[in-house]
């Protein structure tokens, strides 16, 4: 055998095996049997059901409706005769025959209603506010207010200023009531407690303090930032202080014993502003980092970071009756919604560094600049309904109309504002005004909100 083998040449060998390969494949017992027709049909119908089902089915409900549609015309056809004909005729007409009339034309508002493409929807158009005005100058501070805070029973508010003194003031009248001093740099922060006699003050000079109201000295003091206190918040419900900074931290205090009980680091730069409320999240920071952050207290960290705004975050406000947040920097003023911070939309058109937010119950959104503008807007549609400058004081410079702090008393009718030509400013609603005198100029068109 294996003489036979070696008998063939190598050629051979291959021609053989490639005839084999020819007769395997090309024989007719290796041939595909011919389509069959019905099968074929029956594919096609199902690729074709599977791909435009929902086109076919469209169109056959529009042919089934045509017949209805040519009779509503019909109809409409003999109405209009019958329109034309003499009073006369009309009176002639058997009853029954009217009334065929009449039904059909029932039918057609039914059918055709169900035909018509429905509008998109717009946007909803803005609630009326009133104008403000400004109604009262309060002078006194020698250097730059920076910060304002009302007492919770809204008889009289407290200013922080670049003279290291904190004054209060009687709301009703304006005038002074007290002047606190123990601070040796700026003032930048307050807050008053709502359930104790106890007002919260921070500064440059890295100090957070508690002063007694019924003794009207200092207490407490909160050691711990490496830098300058910008911002400070209290918790509404629990005895707890957050305070912020240049040093790029929030801490978290205990109110009584004066412990730091988190330090709530990730922020990469100044932390200029800071909300705290009872429900999640909890704390809310926003920093020069171009970044804010939810913050779970609890567990004494960041939740969730908001990245879309582009350059620093200076202002945040507190909507008092809707679970949502805005957040104001060069670029835009940006609405977000709890617990997630989902992004809401954007309010367009103040173009400068917006120092300071406040909010209202009524749904009016006020932001200040460091130019002296301050802007009203509709907090639900965002449309910006009055813009302020507000008047530098007599002999202070141009360059001093910066508005550094806002907020709202607790009834939500005055707005309170601290400036930089030394002034504190109280606005109010101008009572003589009207939706005829000040009509909104509402222009949808112009008002389509920008995703990003």
């Amino acid at each position: 055998m294996v003489d036979e083998v070696q008998r063939h040449s190598v050629h051979t060998l291959v021609f053989r095996s490639l005839k084999r390969a020819h007769d395997l494949f090309i024989t007719e017992h290796n041939k595909l049997p011919d389509k069959d027709p019905v099968a074929e049909k029956i594919w096609r119908s199902v690729k074709a059901r599977d791909q435009y089902g929902s086109i076919v089915d469209t169109v056959r409900k529009k042919k089934a409706l045509q017949p209805q549609v040519d009779d509503l015309m019909a109809a409409d056809d003999n109405l209009a005769a019958i329109a034309e004909e003499p009073m006369s005729t009309i009176a002639n007409t058997p009853s029954n025959s009217m009334s065929l009339a009449v039904v059909p034309q029932q039918q057609q508002q039914n059918t055709t209603q169900a035909l018509i493409p429905r509008r998109p929807h717009s946007m909803p158009k803005p609630k009326w506010h009133a104008p403000w005005k400004l109604c009262r100058v309060i002078s006194g501070h020698l250097g730059w207010v920076r910060c304002v805070a009302v007492e919770p029973a809204n008889e009289w508010f407290v200013t922080g200023a670049a003279d290291r003194v904190i004054k209060v003031w009687d709301l009703a009248s304006g005038t002074l009531k007290v002047s606190l001093t123990g601070h040796i740099s700026t003032v930048r922060g307050l807050a008053v407690s709502p359930r104790h006699p106890y007002l919260f003050s921070c500064g440059e000079d890295r100090q957070v303090k508690c002063w007694d109201l019924e003794y009207n000295k200092v207490i407490r003091h909160y050691h711990g930032h490496l830098s300058a206190v910008y911002c400070l918040a209290l918790h509404p419900t629990i005895d707890v202080l957050i305070t912020a900074g240049r040093d790029s931290t929030a801490r978290v205090w205990d109110m009584r014993t004066k412990a730091n009980v988190f330090t709530l680091t990730g922020h990469t730069n100044t932390i200029a502003s800071v909300l705290c409320q009872a429900a999640e999240p909890q704390v809310i920071t926003g920093s020069h980092d171009c970044t804010i952050r939810l913050w779970d207290l609890a567990a004494g960290k960041s939740r969730c970071t908001l990245t879309n705004h582009k350059k620093s975050v200076r202002a945040l406000a507190l909507h008092p009756n809707l679970y949502m947040f805005a957040s104001a920097s060069p670029d835009n003023i940006k609405q977000w919604k709890c617990p997630e911070g989902k992004f809401i939309q954007n309010l367009t058109g103040h173009n400068a560094i917006i120092e300071c937010m406040a909010a209202n119950s009524d749904g009016v959104l006020v932001s200040g600049a460091n130019n002296g503008s301050i802007h009203l807007w509709d907090w639900r549609t965002g449309y910006n309904f009055q813009r302020l400058q507000a008047p530098v004081q007599p002999g202070s410079m141009d360059s001093e109309a910066g508005v550094y702090a806002m907020t709202f008393d607790h009834s939500g009718s005055r707005l309170i504002t601290t400036d930089a030509d030394k002034t504190i400013k109280i606005y109010k609603e101008d009572d003589s005004a009207s939706e005829e005198s000040h009509p909104v100029n509402w222009r949808p068109d112009l008002m389509k909100r920008k995703r990003y």
